[in-house]
């Protein structure tokens, strides 16, 4: 049989075989067994957001079917009203994704746009929110993967919370390798889906939202299957969800949570994409690559590097040379430069890692590109 590519992206990526393994189980969608097994990941992911027990305002675990972008509308349609009034903080597509879904829903809000590389700083945000009373609730991306940048979150969670705001997080690319506590942070709702750091495939997200927001959110929704206090009132009466659920995937993801726990948690998962990062950005340094962000914003779940300003790269024939030594690379979403990205999380260790190192040398050495000293980095003006 071919060899299928290990995918370097931000999700969908490359799964165990075990998690594979998962779905081969057809599954009846309102027996017991399979409302048990939802019921076991949503409180197995509370118990990673650290809000599964302890003082203070409960959270609810809210899955939702379709990808990521499908939560994160939920989430919107169903806390927001014509009265509330959002701060966007952008500095990528999906911030910029966010605001659409807003705009689309005629939902007030207004923006801190930071272009592609630079993140939202708290001073910033402390001014926004200082100077507009009327601003309601804050939406940050926790990791824009469009360039890679991990943004501040817990410095920022910080002002909103003191200055009295709901902060919505979209950590989509990032919890459950990153550490996040939501009631120490006072998140009202933080928003991720099965194909990430979790590592299992796509078919649904989940919204851990604070549950007396949810409590008050009964008719807020415009959309029926975005709904997510009917979903959550749904699966406390039944414990199934309202419509057809994702069973195979659920069944993944479930397989997916042990994986998680038997790797280390968020600790051990965060330790081995710190590592496919640094050895990843350094193999592509020591081939002349440079990447796009300073080295503290570099996220560990991926990361941009700038195409090589040299007559013979054409990113299409890079990406094929690399698929046919068994590798998946990410193409860039940048607007002022030429960039590609490259993922470090999924089923990837020192030896994938190693391997696709190779499979970039190789291709630059069949399409003529010398490599050392011609990648170039856009002006230090550009950068925080």
């Amino acid at each position: 049989m071919k060899q299928v590519p290990y995918l370097l992206t931000p999700g969908p990526l490359t799964t165990s075989a075990t998690v594979k393994a998962a779905m081969q189980q057809d599954w009846g969608s309102w027996d017991g067994d399979f409302n048990r097994l939802t019921t076991g990941i949503c409180e197995r992911l509370l118990q990673v957001a650290g809000v599964a027990e302890g003082e203070g305002e409960p959270y609810a675990c809210v899955p939702i079917q379709g990808s990521g972008t499908f939560a994160v509308e939920a989430v919107l349609d169903t806390l927001l009203t014509s009265d509330s009034k959002t701060l966007v903080l952008i500095n990528g597509a999906y911030g910029q994704r966010l605001a659409r879904m807003l705009a689309r829903r005629g939902l007030a809000h207004v923006v801190i746009d930071k272009g592609d590389y630079a993140p939202p700083l708290p001073d910033e945000v402390e001014a926004a929110l200082i100077a507009d009373p009327g601003i309601t609730h804050v939406a940050l991306i926790h990791c824009e993967t469009s360039s890679g940048i991990l943004n501040p979150l817990e410095a920022i969670a910080a002002v909103v919370s003191r200055l009295g705001r709901l902060l919505i997080v979209d950590s989509m690319s990032a919890f459950g390798a990153l550490p996040v506590n939501l009631r120490e942070l006072n998140i009202a709702a933080l928003i991720s889906s099965a194909n990430k750091c979790f590592e299992g495939v796509p078919g649904f997200g989940f919204a851990l939202i604070r549950q007396n927001l949810l409590e008050q959110a009964a008719g807020n929704a415009l959309s029926l299957s975005l709904d997510l206090h009917d979903q959550w009132q749904y699966l406390k009466k039944t414990g199934q969800w309202r419509f057809t659920p994702p069973t195979h995937v659920v069944a993944a993801f479930a397989q997916a949570l042990q994986e998680h726990e038997q790797e280390g948690g968020v600790a051990g998962r965060l330790a081995r994409y710190s590592r496919n990062r640094d050895r990843l950005v350094a193999g592509m340094q020591a081939m002349g690559f440079s990447t796009l962000l300073e080295p503290q914003w570099l996220s560990p779940i991926i990361v941009t590097f700038l195409s090589p300003q040299h007559p013979e790269f054409e990113f299409m024939r890079f990406y094929d040379e690399v698929k046919q030594r068994g590798f998946l690379l990410y193409p860039g979403k940048l607007t002022e430069v030429d960039s590609f990205r490259i993922g470090c999380i999924g089923q990837l260790f020192d030896e994938q890692i190693d391997a696709v190192l190779n499979a970039i040398r190789e291709a630059c050495e069949v399409m003529g590109v010398e490599m050392m000293g011609v990648a170039t980095k856009p002006s230090e003006a550009n950068h925080v």
